[in-house]
């Protein structure tokens, strides 16, 4: 969205901040998209910019400049990667995402990223926060597989984000691990924290307090059991960064495939030949999601999408059976 709007501060507004004032008469525009415009000058009370923290009086005219979406000075271009799209209308975007695909690019995946894919194939792609790039909601990690939901407007961005933040979105994964967990469901509760010595790991052990952790559960069960590994079923009720990864890796039970959190460890050759041959075939650690359940951002209708784990599980589980693939 772009242009002018007028906002008639009244009576049960008075004394309101004035970048509260206008996330809330502009739902459509995410929190931080409000303080962008605030900090650029584009929010004006009797002409003038105004600071976020000034407290608006009733009768004022606040007046917001929505600049069109422009393309970010050395931001994401266009690359022609194929995505598998389930689902597509003028808010949303579901996709099926592929193993060794970063969301977004960053130090080592400057290019080659979903951003990249949905900024070349996705027609009709709408600003989100000020740039022309697609409104990433939520990530998965690179070698991570499955649902995910972008959003093509800042108001489907905002809607989002809330149900993120809320909890109220539902996700479901599939991982296969070493070893069967007991019991076989349960609640994994530690909170997690950047690891003291390595700055790209989380952990929920030692003084995780001092990191900068956070609140962390995930429901698991064992949907089958396997000669050194079983398949289960995960449901993160938070969304921390590698959260599944580590609280499995930390139970015990490490993803198969998974170098950053004991894969290396747990695949030499003392392991099980099938368990072996399955993480091989795989070629990254053994997480997918599954399903992802939302309430669409303009209708509020309840979605489900579904996507079934990508080829190589089938090879690898017939592995863990002992069939020949």
């Amino acid at each position: 969205m772009s242009g002018r709007r007028v906002l008639a501060v009244a009576g049960e507004d008075e004394g309101r901040r004035l970048d509260v004032f206008v996330a809330a008469c502009l739902p459509e525009l995410s929190r931080s998209r409000v303080q962008h415009l605030l900090l650029e000058g584009h929010v004006l009370i009797e002409g003038a910019p105004a600071r976020a923290s000034r407290r608006v009086k009733q009768g004022e005219q606040v007046e917001v400049f929505i600049p069109a979406p422009v393309q970010a000075e050395g931001g994401p271009l266009p690359e022609d990667i194929p995505i598998d799209v389930l689902f597509e209308d003028e808010d949303i975007l579901v996709i099926d995402k592929p193993a060794g695909m970063a969301v977004h690019p960053a130090p080592g995946t400057p290019v080659g990223t979903l951003v990249n894919a949905l900024l070349h194939q996705v027609s009709g792609l709408r600003g989100i926060g000020g740039e022309l790039r697609p409104g990433i909601v939520h990530r998965l990690d690179k070698d991570t597989t499955g649902v995910m939901v972008v959003a093509k407007c800042d108001s489907a961005l905002a809607a989002l984000q809330s149900q993120f933040k809320d909890r109220a979105v539902k996700k479901s994964y599939l991982a296969l691990v070493h070893g069967s967990p007991e019991p076989p469901a349960g609640v994994l509760n530690s909170p997690l924290g950047r690891h003291p010595r390595d700055r790209k790991r989380y952990t929920g052990r030692g003084e995780p307090t001092r990191l900068g952790a956070r609140t962390a559960r995930t429901r698991y069960q064992v949907l089958k059991s396997f000669t050194g590994a079983a398949l289960l079923e995960v449901r993160p009720e938070t969304g921390r960064t590698h959260q599944i990864r580590v609280h499995l890796s930390e139970a015990g039970h490490p993803l198969l495939g998974d170098k950053l959190y004991g894969g290396r460890r747990r695949d030499r050759t003392s392991v099980h030949a099938g368990v072996r041959e399955a993480a091989s075939t795989l070629g990254h650690h053994a997480l997918h999601a599954r399903s992802l359940s939302f309430c669409h951002p303009s209708s509020n209708e309840g979605l489900t999408f579904e996507a079934e784990p990508p080829m190589e599980w089938e090879l690898a589980l017939a592995h863990l059976q002992g069939k020949d693939s």
